[in-house]
């Protein structure tokens, strides 16, 4: 069910928390920190202030937050907004070859990395992921790093629309 913003504003942290803590991967004290910036006018108002929590973290925190969410394809464990959005691009149906290149694809940029890959999936293809990860190998630490930060947002954002009704 999606809840209004009035409603966001009224509930304790601890609920709070409970309906947004996975809007950032496995980092629900992004949510924790954000409601004390309540009350929010509207989504994009929630959005910044969540946005917030994450620019005033340090790089070690960053980096969690980075290596908290899945690789694409995988068949591991992972958060149902993960699976979902996976899903929707296709990620739970690869053939045996796809699987095989997403998992060398995977295990090389986390080896140049330290981190998983992240892409806004929502936003994307099985082709258009597959020619980011070529892509995105060539770049440095910093520029994935940055990268990876701003794929998050752009995944938190798609999830807070899910959550939230306009009024």
């Amino acid at each position: 069910m999606p809840y209004s913003i009035t409603q966001l504003n009224q509930m304790s942290q601890d609920a709070f928390v409970a309906t947004l803590g996975a809007v950032f991967e496995a980092t629900p004290t992004i949510a924790r920190e954000a409601w004390t910036q309540r009350p929010f006018t509207d989504i994009t108002d929630l959005y910044q202030a969540m946005i917030d929590v994450v620019n005033a973290m340090t790089q070690a925190e960053r980096l969690t937050l980075i290596r908290a969410h899945p690789d694409l394809g995988s068949k591991a464990k992972m958060a149902d907004a993960s699976v979902q959005e996976q899903a929707g691009a296709g990620l739970d149906r690869l053939t045996a070859e796809e699987y095989d290149r997403f998992h060398t694809l995977n295990q090389a940029y986390k080896e140049k990395f330290g981190f998983p890959f992240i892409i806004a999936v929502k936003l994307h293809t099985k082709a258009s992921i597959l020619e980011a990860f070529d892509r995105r190998l060539h770049h440095t630490p910093e520029a994935e790093v940055k990268q990876a930060l701003t794929e998050i947002t752009q995944i938190a954002r798609l999830r807070l629309a899910m959550l939230l009704t306009d009024t």
